[in-house]
This record gives C-alpha cells, structure tokens and sequence, in this order.
C-alpha cells in the first residue's frame, strides 16, 4: 500500500463528484424535480458508483471505476417537455438495454459500429448549449463572472482537472464574501425517495434511448479503452451489465445511469499511482469510501448549490463540458468524408427540435445516419 493509491482515488472523486454536479442538479431542474428529489437523485448516484467501483475492483483486480453519465445528464438537461417521473421510466429503460448489452456482446458490436464522426456530433449538439449558456453569464453579473473566468484559464495552465472544482470553490466564496448567496442551509443527512416511474413513446425515443447511445459511446466505451491502454483486459460485458444491474436499482430513487468511467478512470490506472499494475486496483475501494462520504452529505450539497447564483452554476456547467465539447468536435470532424454527416448531427441536435414529442437528440442521431447513409449510396453507384 502506498499514499498515492488513496490520494489519486481522492483526486478522482473530487474532480468526477464536484467538476460536475452542477450538471446533475440542471438535469433535475430540466424534468421538474424538487429539491429532496434532487438530492434523492445525487445520493443513489453516489451509492451506485461506490457500490460498482468496489465490487468490479475487487473481483477483476483491475482500478474499474465508475461514474455517472456526464453527457448523458447534459442531454437530460437539455431535454424539454419531460417530467421526474418519465425521467425516472426512460432511467429504468436505459439500464435494461445496458443490461442487455452486457449479456449479448452482439449489442456491443453495433454500438461500437455506429460511425464516431455521427455519434460525436450528436454529443457535441448537446453539450454546446451549455458553452453558450456559461458566455451568457458574462453579462449577468460581470463582477463575478469575469474573475471565474480568468481563474479558470489560468488554472488549466497548472492542473486542467481541477480548475473546474477550482471555479465551484472560488465562486462560491466570492459570491458569499459580496452577498449573492442567501442563508446557507443547515447540514442535514441523505435520504432517499422513491419517484413513481412513467413510461411514454416520448420519453423511451427523446431520453431513454439517446441516454443509453451516449452513455455507451463516450462513456462505457471510453472507459474501456483507458483501461485497455493501461495494460488491462477488462471483460466488457459483465463490467457494463453489472453497471446496468446497478442502473436499474437505483433508477426508481431518481438516479441516472452510471458507468465506466474515463477521465477519473485515467487518474487512478497510470503509474504515477503504483509502479505494479497489479496493485492499482485499491483505487476502486478507497474511491467507493469517498462516494459513500458524498452520498451521506448529498443533500446538504445539493441545499448549497440551490442557494448559489444561478449564473454561477451555469457558468460551472458550461465549463465542467468544454473539455467533452472540444473532444466530441475533434472527432466529428476528423474524417472529412463524414464532416457533412457529422455536422447535420450537431445542427439537428443542437437545435433543440422536438418532433412527434421526441427530443432533439434522437433526431440528431436519425438525420447522420440518414445523410451518411445517402453519401454511402452516392459512391456505390459512382463505382458501378
């Protein structure tokens, strides 16, 4: 044992946790849900990634760790029309097909086959609204907003992965100091609350299924492939299937769907934590331990964050997904046969259209295949 084991899992939980709950509570805002729901949601998240971090750990002896869908929360978030209660059915959804997945390895096939450029696209369709939004801020409350700003790009210089945590924290106490935060909440201990699941045509094609589209392609496989590029053999199938397993407990509790993760998974696999890989897997514990402390204080965390400036969390937001926004552009665009596609995915996404009470993303996805579909047909027939 060394401290660099359960300090690189300390960094992870911190950077995975607070770089992105601003994400997770505009998701419950964007579905209606109250603040003890939203607490509801944040607490079996938490139990959910300390629960699979420690098993997977543990059982493969690899540094498996787990987290919750940050794009897939964005696109939540971006959702309209939706309340708790289809959320929490279209949550139940995409852990049956996360579960399907992991039995079935031909379902992981066709995911993976689906083009990354149309896959990306769509993914950065949902995630640029938040890049605006964070811009609009300026304007809101300049004097606060500006110094956040300057810290964060100064910051990334030093640590680009806690420089969103670096904002949440310095905002937060410059928006106390100038009195922009209200009476902070008293501390209080989780609970969790049953939500009553719905299951609508509209909520399975607008969340359901764009939620597990996502969460596959720039989560569970990414985080694979961390882990491959370590040196691991992970068994792709029972480590999704047990994510969906986990999913689909917590799912009537609010929660959204967890899985691998790949940017704290990337923090806890390298050898700056144990020069022997086959000592990195007491990360997944003493990260599961790091969660549990966040599950019990959940709602006292999502009191503090309702009583912060909304344009602080919009900003923290906005900027907690540029890293995703500039990776999912790169990659949409890196084929230059499939730009076109890419870019009808992005426009189609980002524009928010709903159609036939199906959202945007959905739509996103449909219209890149579809034109890439037609530019694949154009050269079969050139060739002949």
């Amino acid at each position: 044992m060394r401290l660099s084991i359960p300090s690189a899992a300390f960094v992870a939980a911190i950077v995975g946790f607070g770089g992105t709950l601003a994400i997770i509570i505009a998701a419950a805002n964007a579905v209606g849900a109250t603040q003890l729901q939203t607490a509801s949601w944040v607490t079996a998240l938490c139990i959910a990634m300390a629960v699979e971090s420690l098993w997977l750990s543990w059982r493969t002896r690899m540094p498996v760790i787990s987290a919750w869908s940050t794009p897939g929360a964005a696109l939540i978030a971006a959702s309209s029309g939706f309340n708790i209660s289809e959320a929490v059915g279209a949550f139940i959804v995409a852990a049956v097909l996360l579960i399907a997945t992991g039995l079935f390895k031909p379902l992981t096939r066709i995911i993976s086959r689906i083009p990354h450029s149309v896959a990306s696209g769509m993914l950065a369709g949902i995630v640029v609204t938040f890049a605006i939004n964070a811009v609009k801020t300026v304007p809101i409350d300049p004097l606060l907003i500006l110094p956040l700003i300057a810290m964060f790009l100064l910051f990334r210089l030093v640590n680009p992965s806690l420089s969103v945590l670096a904002v949440l924290i310095g905002g937060g106490v410059l928006a106390f100091v100038t009195g922009r935060v209200g009476t902070l909440p008293a501390p209080e201990l989780s609970t969790l609350t049953l939500i009553s699941p719905s299951f609508t045509a509209g909520a399975l094609f607008g969340l359901a299924i764009p939620l597990y589209l996502v969460t596959m392609a720039s989560q569970n496989l990414s985080g694979l492939a961390v882990l491959k590029a370590a040196g691991y053999n992970p068994p792709a199938g029972p480590l999704i299937g047990i994510t969906g397993v986990v999913s689909l407990l917590t799912a009537p509790f609010g929660a959204s769907t967890s899985n691998l993760a790949a940017i704290s998974a990337a923090i806890c696999t390298g050898p700056d934590v144990h020069p022997d890989p086959a000592e990195r897997w007491k990360t997944g514990p003493f990260y599961a331990v790091f969660y549990l402390i966040f599950a019990i204080f959940g709602a006292s965390l999502v009191a503090i964050f309702a009583v912060l400036p909304p344009a602080l969390i919009a900003l923290v937001a906005g900027l907690a997904l540029l890293p995703a926004l500039t990776n999912a552009l790169a990659i949409s665009l890196a084929e230059v046969e499939e730009r076109f596609a890419a870019t009808t995915a992005f426009v189609v996404t980002a524009s928010g259209l709903t159609l036939f009470g199906i959202g945007s993303a959905f739509w996103g996805l449909v219209g890149g295949l579809l034109v890439l579909g037609l530019d694949a047909g154009k050269q079969v027939i050139r060739s002949k």
